[in-house]
């Protein structure tokens, strides 16, 4: 049991941690808001995701979207054209002192952002369906039940803890160019996850 802990905490950190999609989207929203409790529905969206995908590669659902191919590349083409729009939004996206709250996402905005980077990032799926489920294989019972609570519960502090970093990094914005800039960095960040993502998609296609 404490073995499957051990490796399932590990593990967890080892996916999570890399710049992605998501983790830019939790901190940008945690930055962003005028107040933290503002960006709790972009947490709380995807720690729930997440749950999902752990839940769903644990259980098997990653044998069957790892063997069919096209399901993978109709996954790619929804991501790519999402992200590229995504980038789009981030990049428009500006943030004035004196007007904070009609510049940034609202909740249902940051449900729908946050749903989507999280189920619809093939890159994160795969590492998520296919790291973890594979892992998960070397327990059973009640070790894999803790393997895949604790990668759980890893997922649910690491996203509050980003918007809790970035509730301080946008403290230190006084003229919003702290923001602005932000944006445009997590704007190219998306993009670079789009061209990553079409390469792939190129690579399984030819």
């Amino acid at each position: 049991m404490t073995e499957a802990i051990l490796h399932g905490i590990i593990l967890a950190f080892g996916l999570i941690i890399p710049l992605g999609v998501q983790n830019v989207f939790v901190f940008n929203q945690g930055a962003l808001q005028p107040k933290f409790s503002r960006a709790l529905p972009v947490v709380i969206t995807a720690g729930i995701c997440d749950t999902i995908l752990i839940v769903a590669a644990v259980s098997g659902v990653s044998l069957l979207v790892l063997t069919l191919a096209w399901l993978e590349n109709i996954i790619f083409n929804v991501g790519i054209i999402f992200l590229i729009y995504m980038g789009f939004v981030l990049w428009k996206t500006t943030v004035s002192t004196t007007d904070v709250e009609g510049q940034t996402f609202s909740m249902k905005r940051q449900i729908i952002f946050a749903a989507s980077v999280s189920l619809l990032n093939p890159h994160a799926i795969l590492d998520t369906i296919g790291v973890i489920g594979t892992n998960s294989l070397s327990y059973s019972g009640d070790a894999r039940f803790a393997f895949a609570l604790t990668t759980i519960i890893v997922s649910w502090l690491w996203f509050l803890g980003l918007a809790i970093a970035g509730r301080y990094f946008g403290k230190l914005n006084q003229s919003g160019k702290l923001m602005a800039l932000l944006n445009k960095v997590s704007a190219l960040v998306v993009w670079g996850v789009a061209v990553y993502m079409a390469i792939r998609l190129i690579g399984n296609i030819s």
